[in-house]
């Protein structure tokens, strides 16, 4: 009887195992991945940038010699006219130095008259053969030099009356001062800066980019402009000037846009919009968040899902680098690129996108 009872247990055991062995699961292991799909062709994007309006044409005023400032006629965002005296240096030293230039050149005449006349009774003497050849020579070098000499003290003279004409600094054109360093009392030297005036006419915005977008602005490219202070007001603008340096401290571009038809209302230093606006259109250049990126060894990649639904790395080429994004190159229209946790998977796995990707 229990021999019985034992070989049953035996075969209920084998039953038993024989039907968990059917049952048994293979493991799955395809994996959800965020992903973006290159789309050249209609993909575009904006960027803003604000900005400041500037004129066209600002002129660093600095007198041509030096001296104490005498007077200052001019203040802080005054309106000034062409041929206007904005300041005055004291002329007292070049005015003495140009009395100097006027003695000499009177001094240099007598010279001249003087040989003059000897050269010309020489002269009528030679002719009658009175004198030698040699003697009318040494009057005519006489002449001569008394001729250089009075020429240079009038070249002297003139220098000095331009001189004393530089202590008067006169407005070039018509416009508004936009800074004054300049103050009564205060010696200044030649060239140094003492006001900044603003031209009538053109306004542009100056705006400052940084450097991981400077690659986008070119010499020639459209922008719309909107303005903080004139709501709904917009212009058209080119961008003009483009610095080829970044600022040592910000690290930043200066930009320079010319308004094609500025409002009339528009005042300098308002704060301004610049809005660039564009299509990629065919260029094989494009923004993938940093977290899409896959570095081994010397090696920038991606991981690329194929029709197959696996995925499998393709060599990138950085352009630039941003705070959260990367500008790459090396991608074609299509392709569909991981962009979370790439450094989970391994070459062939099978993958599904994530709500909302497509492949």
């Amino acid at each position: 009887m229990k021999k019985i009872f034992f070989v049953l247990c035996l075969l209920l055991s084998l039953y038993l195992c024989t039907g968990c062995g059917k049952n048994e699961q293979v493991v799955d292991n395809t994996v959800y991945v965020k992903t973006q799909t290159i789309d050249y062709g209609a993909s575009s994007n904006e960027d803003n940038y604000a900005g400041v309006v500037k004129g066209r044409y600002e002129t660093n005023l600095a007198f041509q010699v030096s001296g104490k400032i005498l007077s200052r006629n001019i203040n802080l965002g005054d309106r000034v006219s062409a041929g206007d005296v904005l300041m005055v240096i004291d002329d007292k030293d070049i005015r003495q130095s140009v009395n100097a230039y006027d003695a000499q050149v009177e001094a240099a005449k007598s010279q001249l008259n003087l040989a003059q006349s000897n050269l010309a009774r020489y002269e009528q003497l030679y002719a009658a053969n009175a004198v030698s050849a040699q003697s009318l020579d040494q009057y005519q070098n006489a002449y001569d030099s008394a001729l250089s000499a009075y020429n240079q003290a009038v070249a002297q003279a003139t220098q000095g009356y331009n001189s004393l004409g530089y202590t008067q600094l006169v407005a070039n054109a018509n416009g508004v001062i936009s800074s004054v360093s300049g103050e009564t009392g205060q010696v200044v030297s030649a060239g140094q800066t003492v006001a900044v005036l603003i031209q009538d006419g053109e306004r542009e915005i100056e705006i400052s980019i940084p450097e991981n977008k400077i690659q986008d602005i070119s010499i020639g490219q459209n922008a719309t402009v909107d303005f903080w202070a004139l709501k709904g007001t917009t212009a058209q603008g080119v961008v003009r000037e483009l610095s080829p340096i970044a600022d040592a401290v910000a690290k930043t571009y200066k930009v320079r846009i010319s308004l094609v038809n500025p409002p009339s209302d528009i005042q300098l230093g308002m704060t301004a919009n610049v809005i660039f606006t564009g299509a990629n259109n065919g260029d094989t250049n494009i923004s993938l968040p940093l977290s899409a990126l896959y570095q081994v060894e010397n090696k920038t990649q991606v991981w690329i899902v194929n029709d197959a639904s696996c995925v499998e790395l393709k060599d990138i080429n950085v352009i630039s680098l941003g705070k959260n994004d990367v500008i790459v190159s090396g991608l074609n229209k299509g392709d569909v690129v991981v962009t979370a946790g790439v450094h989970k998977l391994y070459e062939g796995q099978s993958v599904k996108l994530a709500d909302g990707d497509t492949l």
